[in-house]
């Protein structure tokens, strides 16, 4: 009945159905209409016709008084509802950049946000840096609230605390001119006599067991170091010199002219997200809601 109401207001403002047609944007047709549903509603006539236009009968001046006021209150009410809600809003800023991807947060979340309207998500970009990665974590509190990580960067050592989510799977990435491209899944057989980059020893406990592993056991796989941290340089330098380059099944889409190919290694890397270590309210719900959600929403990446 609210949508009568207005279309009475607007026939009794401009005493006429086609002006108040205008001002709503329907037809004349349509407002009277809703002018017949709500006089037979309310079981008065509110309007008649004269020479000069519509005019208000004396029930119409009485209601469109009460309906000015109904209409005034319920705006009001919408008002204060909306602005509730825009009061109770938690904007948590989630960092991203090549080398640690959001999507996997947004892909959990995406499932479950109906259930948080009070919570919007806001995409931070940041390069990555190929001298001291460690530093992004620094901006965690400042720039952006939560990053997601895998641990192969600086060992998840630093001033901030860690949910972990899952794993991602050890692969190789190789040109799209490697004759090795065409694989569905490599060995480390397939690759005796080829380079291998790998990051320098020290960052990655992880990488540091896979470098000793392949030293170990495949002696013939030349270990090349591929610089001290991951970064957009070493993906370059793979493609460029078409090389093997020890990757993250999440980095497959870093480089274009780079294929990103299963490994049959029986390693995994985790992955989770990173917070300060004195977070703010709005950002301990968050991870609290993916602490309850994690063993339902988390099952992908799992190897």
């Amino acid at each position: 009945m609210i949508n009568q109401m207005k279309t009475f207001i607007q026939v009794a403002d401009n005493g006429s159905f086609s002006k108040a047609s205008e001002k709503l944007f329907i037809s004349p047709t349509a407002v009277i209409k809703q002018i017949n549903l709500l006089e037979s509603a309310v079981g008065v006539p509110l309007l008649y016709r004269t020479n000069h236009g519509i005019q208000l009968s004396d029930a119409g001046k009485s209601f469109y008084k009460d309906v000015k006021e109904i209409l005034y209150s319920t705006e009001a009410a919408v008002l204060r509802a909306r602005k509730t809600v825009q009061d109770n809003k938690h904007v948590i800023r989630v960092g991203s950049s090549l080398l640690n991807p959001c999507k996997v947060l947004l892909d959990i979340w995406n499932g479950i946000r109906e259930q948080y309207p009070q919570f919007i998500i806001k995409i931070v970009p940041f390069d990555d840096k190929s001298d001291a990665p460690d530093k992004t974590y620094l901006n965690l509190g400042k720039h952006f609230d939560i990053l997601v990580a895998p641990k192969v960067i600086v060992n998840w050592k630093g001033p901030f605390q860690v949910l972990k989510l899952g794993e991602y799977r050890l692969s190789f990435a190789v040109s799209i001119r490697h004759h090795l491209a065409h694989k569905k899944e490599l060995s480390l057989n397939d690759l005796h006599g080829e380079q291998l980059l790998i990051v320098k020893r020290g960052n990655s406990g992880l990488i540091d067991v896979v470098r000793d592993f392949i030293t170990e056991q495949h002696p013939e796989i030349h270990i090349v170091d591929a610089g001290q941290h991951y970064s957009i340089d070493v993906f370059n330098r793979c493609e460029q010199g078409n090389e093997v380059l020890l990757t993250l099944d999440a980095w497959d889409s870093i480089h274009p002219a780079l294929i990103t190919i299963p490994s049959d290694m029986n390693f995994a890397c985790p992955y989770g997200l990173l917070y300060p270590l004195n977070p703010s309210s709005a950002v301990s719900e968050f991870i609290e809601i993916f602490k309850a959600a994690k063993f339902e929403a988390f099952t992908f990446h799992k190897y």
